[in-house]
């Protein structure tokens, strides 16, 4: 029974010891690997918390092998209680016995193992001194002797998973997120233990700052460190109620790190709980707006109650200064050149929690990342928030086909900015072609920044960019045009009913380099392909309506002749109708086009063929032109021409 017992006392897992107060000893378990020549090593037992940490020290030194434990600087705690086996260093089991532990003993202990001086290796042990559990019930004689061992390990075995458990959970580390702006956040710390009213609490901080401490009864403001006073609060009377918890006040972005409480008695310590805080800065906002507008606010509201003597500064991406708030008021002397005169924000920012900023005469290269950040009297961050702006161009105007004309004005928007601009620059863009008209602030019209294109060509179709420019270089304005010059012709063409074939007369001078297709189609009653040439393919016939096949032909050099005639043979009556001949290039976009009106007079014979019931043919309609909207792949509207 007794042995059970003893096994039922001490437990030994991977993460951890427990034993119950009253046990003789309990063994902290540390093994490492070690070479067959050990000379100069050492076994050293800490414990984290304590001023003098040392709890046992064993050395090895010579190639006598001769270990001997050196317990000059133990920890008064510590002594004649610790022990280690004799040939610990040359088995590497390095575990440590510690005698009649108590309840101040329970901590985190280290194991670490060196050689010559330097660490190998380092082994945490977390050790637990529990209350015994109250005895078994006692049961009648007649059943001790067959239920006593069984219920006494079914209910000292669940007592110890319970526990295990229940530590496990008070030792899982806690993580607390509050996003940056919170008024406030509280690090919980709430404990079963019945403490003494002489216990000393502690909160410290990561950079071992004294955060909050409670002692003698009372709260210690004085020993609070200086970033920390007036920020912290727990309860009146954590003792009785067992709430050693802290609220954190006005939250810094600076605040996020480990916070460790601790409760001491006569320097030893009792009870110890870490929290992680995490105070973040929230995703940037997103703004988009075009340069046409005049001005963009960059939103930041927040609820902190900020002090007085606070400074709000928003910067750009380069790190530059766009605007400074300081000792109660707007400070533009200390804005980068850049942003002056161009940047507003709340006549009182700090009273109505509006830290937003107005940024007016917008430029392209305002685009990026804004931050405003915010600063206590000494320089540490309270609070930031980052905004990314995009200024972007206008949708791309698109101008309509140009028709027969000698010259076509793209219009650029009017602006205030002209004192601004050194120097203007139109280039086409697609196609690509090095096309640039410059214009400086002393040559044209400074007034009007549009470009006048004169003796059009097929080839000028395309999108044109106006960039105007500062002195600095920096694109100050930006545009889009879109722009399609096409020819476009209309003839009339009359034949008699019975004549082997009509030409439909297409003949152009234009550069036709950019062409890959040429078709001919009509659209009434349907749309139907005539007769369809491909660069690539030439004729497709496969592309015909059933009406035209075999019934067409065309020049087989039509591109270096500029012959885009269409031969129709044996024209009817119901070959009247309005033929359209189109030239695209490779991106569809529609170079020239023609219409050309066909009329096929019937003879006294078709007449009176046309008179019987199974030969009655289809009056063809009267030919008209109208105008459709066509949209190309690059979504540029164009005008085309059809006959109906």
């Amino acid at each position: 029974m007794k042995m059970i017992v003893l096994l039922l006392l001490i437990s030994q897992h991977a993460s951890g010891v427990e034993v119950y107060k009253g046990a003789e000893s309990v063994l902290l378990p540390c093994q490492v690997s070690v070479g067959v020549s050990s000379s100069d090593t050492a076994a050293v037992w800490d414990r984290v918390g304590l001023s003098n940490p040392t709890v046992h020290l064993r050395m090895q030194k010579g190639d006598d092998l001769d270990e001997r434990d050196d317990l000059s600087g133990q920890n008064d705690l510590y002594q004649h209680r610790t022990s280690m086996r004799v040939d610990a260093l040359q088995t590497g089991v390095l575990s440590l016995t510690l005698r009649k532990p108590t309840f101040s003993d329970s901590g985190n202990y280290t194991c670490i193992y060196r050689k010559y001086g330097q660490d190998q290796s380092k082994t945490a042990v977390q050790l637990k001194v529990s209350e015994q559990p109250p005895p078994p019930p006692v049961w009648p004689k007649v059943l001790a002797a067959v239920l006593v061992p069984l219920i006494i390990l079914a209910a000292a075995f669940a007592l110890f998973v319970y526990k295990r458990m229940k530590d496990r959970e008070a030792q899982q580390a806690e993580v607390v997120e509050v996003p940056q702006g919170e008024k406030s956040v509280l690090l919980r710390f709430k404990t079963t233990a019945d403490l003494p009213q002489d216990v000393t609490v502690k909160w410290g901080d990561s950079n071992n700052m004294m955060v909050h401490v409670y002692e003698s009864g009372n709260h210690q403001p004085d020993k609070q460190d200086q970033d920390y006073r007036g920020r912290t609060e727990m309860d009146e009377d954590p003792l009785r109620t067992k709430d050693l918890s802290l609220t954190l006040k006005d939250l810094h972005f600076t605040d996020s790190g480990v916070y460790t409480c601790t409760v001491y008695k006569d320097r030893h310590m009792l009870l110890q709980k870490s929290v992680t805080l995490s105070v973040f800065v929230p995703s940037p906002e997103v703004v988009n707006v075009t340069n046409e507008e005049k001005s963009v606010l960059l939103p930041f509201k927040t609820t902190a109650d900020l002090p007085q003597d606070v400074t709000v500064e928003w910067t750009d991406s380069n790190n530059m200064k766009v605007h400074v708030y300081e000792s109660g008021n707007n400070q533009p002397g200390k804005q980068d050149q850049d942003y002056r005169g161009r940047t507003e924000m709340d006549e009182d920012p700090l009273r109505n929690k509006d830290l937003s900023l107005t940024l007016k005469d917008l430029h392209l290269t305002d685009s990026g990342v804004y931050t405003c950040t915010v600063y206590n009297k000494d320089g540490h961050m309270l609070i930031q928030k980052s905004v990314t702006l995009n200024v972007f161009d206008p949708p791309v105007r698109s101008y309509g086909t140009v028709y027969g004309k000698k010259s076509y004005l793209l219009e650029f928007k009017k602006t205030n900015k002209l004192d601004q601009i050194s120097k203007v620059e139109w280039e086409r863009i697609y196609p690509k072609y090095k096309f640039i008209k410059e214009i400086t602030r002393h040559q044209g019209n400074e007034k009007d920044l549009s470009l006048n294109l004169k003796d059009l060509r097929l080839t000028d179709s395309g999108i044109y960019t106006c960039t105007a420019y500062k002195e600095n270089g920096d694109i100050l304005l930006q545009q889009s045009v879109t722009f399609s010059v096409r020819d476009f012709q209309l003839e009339k063409v009359e034949v008699t009913e019975g004549v082997e074939s009509v030409l439909l007369p297409f003949k152009t001078t234009a550069d036709l380099h950019y062409v890959v297709g040429v078709y001919w189609t009509v659209s009434e009653p349907t749309q139907m392909m005539v007769n369809y040439f491909d660069v690539t393919k030439n004729n497709q016939p496969g592309l015909q309506h059933k009406d035209y096949k075999g019934r067409t032909e065309m020049n087989e050099d039509l591109l270096r002749t500029g012959d885009l005639s269409l031969t129709l043979k044996k024209p009817l009556p119901t070959d009247s109708r309005s033929y359209t001949c189109t030239v695209s290039n490779k991106d569809g976009r529609i170079l020239l086009q023609k219409v050309v009106i066909l009329r096929v007079r019937a003879t006294l014979r078709g007449t009176i063929e046309d008179m019987l019931p199974w030969k009655r043919r289809r009056t063809a309609p009267k030919p008209e032109v109208k105008e459709e909207r066509n949209t190309n792949q690059e979504g540029v509207s164009l005008m085309e021409v059809h006959s109906a």
